[in-house]
């Protein structure tokens, strides 16, 4: 060591906080600390050198013992002080009493030194002067903040991180060089870094052994040949290939340098795999508020060689049986647009109406940056529709059928600023749907379906603990009346994505004979708090409400409430819910409570 006041310590700011790391998992199951701590101290680092010391299986059995552990923990509190910044601490191990014995470490931790300017030697050509700056300004290392380890090396991985994002991915560290000047008591870090070349991509290289094509996977790239490198873009890649959900794994990776192009640029690598390409399912579902059912899905995955996604399903259910066949083909003519095409024939047969009709629709769909998309299509209907409706004139209740025809034309958005989409804890999202609607038949109308829906999180604790969540939905036809609008495209309300306590279109006036009325106005609100517990478990209280209206401006007279409780396990993906609703205004025919069991959020 030189006798100058100034001190490389590189390797001890390494030691200092591998030794932090390594102590930070000292095992929890015991309650005796190795030893105890003396001095005057901060209560925040006091309790850094507590859980750096870490903890025994039990106290000293002798002196020799207590001394070994008071060695040992003033070690450790030695690297932890280094780490902070203090390096000019005053230690001593203490060993207290004779039969039973008690390790004990005095600690002064004198001042704590601060940063100096910090500087990024270049190992190597020079990247561009614009990349320097930036790549400074990344250091987040100001002169007068704690001259912490951590952070100084934090700051180094900043300076990698902006350099590969500039466009110098092969970046990488050398040794750092890390002054400490006793008599300024000062940290002033050096960062010896080399860039490496500027990195220009070049096209894709596919390796799979399934059938997909590889120019379909070379259009999908979000670069043109030549363009700097950046980070982001390779990302953007990855996730257009996932989204598609046909492959179990997928890595888009640079190549090494050593296979630079002629013209100086490197070609990006995705290795595919993909999943069982064909897949048979059968399931069944049981429900007292939706009806119950069973179905079989039989799906081929990647058919065209495009990541497509062919799909045949028959359903046999209480409220929506049906036979038909989708195809979903992504990234369609431009990156993130998903063609949708379906066919099926329905059978619906719920409190309001009964439907059997042929169901055929063709949808484009456009991501917008990572969750958020609009799409537009049209869907044609045609079949017998048997209804139950109030007639307003005689004021009568009346049934008949009629065979019609519907053309709709389908426009929806849907925007996401929430920050997870299974358990959201802070944001927004908002959904709307716009059907522009034609039928003929026995009878014809024209008529304009909109339905917007919005959602809030706010969280308010630290760490999200507690989460105010917020719904509120509306719905209005224009230009249909209770009596002309065919049924299924009527609005309802109740159930478990709705108003939960009351049952699938259970909310609303009613039928004599206790037959749910559509309505042209919907309305429906629902406030939820959501408190973490602990260990993986979530409690949620809520309130929902909701109301139809015959006329298109959405009707409050008539709202109906519903309180309830649940409870959340939180896996990796997501939660599981478990929720109880009961009905506050509950009419003849309404059950005493509903129950729903799903996967994520309510909303």
């Amino acid at each position: 060591m030189r006798s100058s006041p100034f001190r490389r310590i590189s390797a001890a700011l390494v030691a200092a906080v591998s030794g932090l790391g390594a102590v930070s998992v000292a095992g929890a199951a015991s309650a005796d600390p190795r030893a105890q701590i003396r001095g005057d101290l901060d209560a925040d680092l006091r309790t850094a050198l507590v859980r750096a010391i870490g903890e025994t299986e039990g106290p000293p059995t002798n002196g020799f013992d207590a001394r070994r552990r008071a060695r040992a923990a003033m070690a450790s509190a030695e690297a932890l002080l280094r780490s902070e910044g203090y390096y000019q601490p005053i230690l001593a191990d203490v060993v207290e009493g004779e039969d039973s014995p008690i390790a004990i470490v005095e600690i002064t931790p004198g001042p704590r030194f601060l940063l100096a300017d910090p500087a990024i030697r270049w190992v190597g050509p020079e990247p561009e002067p614009e990349v320097i700056r930036t790549a400074q300004a990344e250091i987040g290392l100001q002169p007068g903040d704690p001259g912490r380890a951590a952070d100084v090396i934090a700051g180094e991985g900043r300076i990698i991180a902006s350099l590969t994002r500039e466009g110098y991915p092969d970046a990488a560290t050398e040794p750092r060089r890390v002054v400490v000047d006793h008599a300024t008591l000062t940290v002033a870090p050096t960062f010896n870094i080399n860039p490496g070349p500027l990195v220009r991509l070049d096209g894709v290289r596919v390796d799979t052994r399934g059938p997909t094509n590889p120019d379909w996977v070379m259009g999908l790239a979000p670069w043109n040949e030549g363009q700097r490198y950046d980070p982001e873009l390779v990302a953007e890649l990855e996730r257009r290939l996932l989204e598609t959900g046909v492959y179990d794994g997928v890595a888009v990776a640079l190549t090494a340098a050593d296979q630079t192009t002629p013209d100086g640029n490197r070609p990006v690598v995705i290795t595919l795999t993909d999943r069982p390409r064909r897949i048979l399912e059968a399931g069944a579902t049981f429900s007292t508020a939706d009806g119950s059912g069973v179905n079989g899905l039989w799906t081929w995955y990647n058919r065209f060689g495009r990541a497509d996604t062919l799909r045949f399903e028959a359903r046999l259910a209480t409220i929506d049986s049906r036979i038909g066949a989708d195809l979903s083909l992504p990234h369609w003519r431009t990156p993130g647009e998903t063609l949708a095409l379906s066919a099926a024939v329905v059978n619906e047969d719920t409190d309001a109406y009964r439907r059997t009709a042929a169901v055929l629709s063709a949808d484009l769909r456009q991501r917008i940056g990572k969750t958020s998309y609009y799409s537009y299509g049209v869907g044609l209907d045609a079949g017998r529709y048997s209804e139950n409706r109030f007639d307003p004139v005689t004021q009568a209740p009346i049934s008949f059928d009629r065979d019609l025809a519907i053309l709709t034309g389908r426009g929806s958005a849907y925007v996401d600023q929430s920050n997870d989409p299974l358990n959201p804890t802070t944001g927004w999202r908002m959904t709307l749907n716009v059907q522009p609607t034609a039928v003929a038949g026995e009878d014809t109308i024209l008529f304009l379906r909109t339905e917007a829906q919005a959602t809030a999180y706010m969280p308010v604790q630290d760490n999200a603990r507690t989460v105010l969540a917020g719904r509120m939905r509306l719905g209005s036809i224009i230009g249909g009346s209770e009596l002309s609008v065919p049924s299924d495209r009527l609005f309802y309300s109740g159930g478990g994505g709705s108003v939960r306590g009351y049952e699938y279109q259970g909310v609303g006036p009613r039928l004599p004979d206790n037959t749910p009325r559509g309505g042209i106005s919907l309305f429906e609100v629902s406030a939820e708090v959501r408190h973490d517990i602990g260990k993986g478990f979530g409690v949620v209280g809520f309130v929902d409400a909701g109301a139809i209206g015959f006329a298109e401006t959405p009707d409050f007279s008539n709202l109906r409430y519903a309180v309830g409780i649940g409870a959340r396990y939180n896996l990796s993906f997501g939660p599981i819910r478990a929720d109880i609703a009961f009905p506050l205004d509950k009419r003849e025919g309404d059950a005493g409570f509903q129950v729903y069991v799903s996967i994520g959020q309510a909303f």
